[in-house]
């Protein structure tokens, strides 16, 4: 984002030594080059570095050449002057780079709890997963580190981990089907349910498809012991178009806490209380992603159905990362290493990323069952009533509009950038 800014300063400053030839100039261009070089993608470097080093040394070469007895007392003269002026220059310049490179390292860090877990190789499909169900309408391409999942009127798709883990970081790139998308649900989430069948646990990144014209809304939950009664759902608009370009969706579980995330940014946080008991997630899972016809819910409450003129709907899912406890269910305490499970336990994020997702949920959160007071006239033990309260009917719905065009979306996420960082 600041490379151009400094481009200009560059730019500039070398302007003004073409001009002046001051040594004052000359040290302010010495300046900015290494401010520059020690802050800037590396695709500008090079390029602005060779173009400061010729103007540093057209500008030495010409100074010394003009430099006769006469010529070097009346540059004494306007050099007093000048320096008054490139004092003032060298305080700017000294404090715009000092707040670019704080601006670098503030952007750098939102990814801090993500950049802190060791080892975080992808897997490809053979190495980590097993087909559920679908037949052909799972494919694998790029030797199996990218997959896609259909759905036709015949079928939709799925697959899992070959290991239930207990606590880890569990992480995938996905791209959405676009156009007409209505009643489709893509998920990706983990579960024991085919263990645990009375007291299963689960953690949901479930994406629910709209009509054309209107986003698709995602939806996180947390279920515990088999607590499918009481849901704990929250929903959300987006900042990007997910179906043009792939955007990690990330889950972070711990002992004591879950972490979701969009991309670098998290979106949500549980926090385990005693009050909460069972209700935490805490038995091995697997890792699941599907796709499937949710026509009687997902789109306005079943009033919009998957129509199968726009079929196939093809999610497409890359950079899986599978980095936890894999374990045997039956003696998962004694099968887990320890230090990865202190290590997640360690984690927490940084005031950087707690605004973040305090701005994220203020902006984008269009459900939340905290706030869903019909529902849950006596609120349940994790959750907190603040300021984020106002912004709710009782109903649980927000109360502001939540609506962005779709061209300001796509011009952010060609960017590469949420909005608030």
């Amino acid at each position: 984002r600041h490379s151009s800014f400094q481009i200009l300063l560059a730019v500039s400053l070398s302007l003004s030594l073409s001009l002046s030839r001051s040594k004052a100039s000359l040290g302010l261009l010495l300046l900015h080059k290494y401010t520059f070089l020690s802050s800037s993608p590396k695709k500008h470097r090079e390029r602005v570095s060779s173009f400061l080093n010729t103007t540093l040394e057209r500008s030495t070469h010409t100074e010394h050449a003009q430099r006769t007895p006469a010529a070097e007392r009346q540059m004494n003269k306007q050099e007093k002057g000048e320096m008054v002026v490139c004092s003032s220059s060298f305080f700017f310049l000294l404090l715009a780079s000092s707040l670019l490179l704080s601006s670098s390292s503030s952007s750098s860090h939102v990814a801090s709890s993500i950049l802190k877990l060791p080892d975080l190789a992808t897997l490809s499909f053979e190495e980590a997963y097993t087909q559920l169900f679908g037949d052909s309408n799972l494919a694998l391409y790029r030797n199996g580190s990218t997959v896609h999942l259909s759905l036709d009127q015949r079928t939709g798709a799925g697959f899992a981990s070959q290991d239930l883990y207990l606590h880890g970081f569990f992480s995938a790139s996905i791209k959405l089907p676009s156009d007409y998308a209505a009643g489709v649900v893509v998920a990706f989430y983990m579960s024991n349910g085919d263990i645990f069948e009375k007291t299963h646990d689960e953690l949901d990144f479930e994406f629910l498809g709209n009509i054309r014209g209107r986003e698709w809304r995602v939806q996180t939950n947390v279920y515990g012991n088999g607590s499918t009664a009481i849901g704990r759902e929250e929903r959300y608009g987006l900042w990007f178009d997910p179906t043009e370009d792939f955007h990690r969706y990330s889950i972070l579980w711990s002992h004591d806490k879950i972490l979701f995330y969009i991309d670098d940014t998290p979106i949500r946080e549980v926090t385990r209380t005693q009050a909460m008991g069972g209700q935490f997630p805490s038995k091995p899972m697997s890792l699941y992603a599907t796709i499937w016809d949710g026509s009687n819910w997902a789109t306005l409450g079943g009033r919009y159905k998957v129509n199968y003129k726009y079929a196939p709907y093809v999610a497409k899912f890359a950079d899986l990362i599978l980095h936890g406890c894999a374990v045997d269910p039956s003696g998962h305490t004694q099968s887990c290493q320890r230090p990865d499970v202190l290590l997640y336990d360690a984690i927490t994020m940084s005031t950087v990323q707690r605004s973040a997702m305090e701005k994220f949920r203020k902006k984008y959160m269009t459900y939340s069952y905290c706030h869903d007071r019909v529902r849950y006239p006596t609120l349940l033990p994790e959750c907190e009533i603040g300021p984020e309260s106002e912004s709710f009917h009782a109903s649980g719905e927000t109360k502001l509009n939540k609506h962005r065009n779709r061209a300001k979306r796509h011009q952010w996420s060609s960017a590469g950038t949420a909005p608030w960082v």
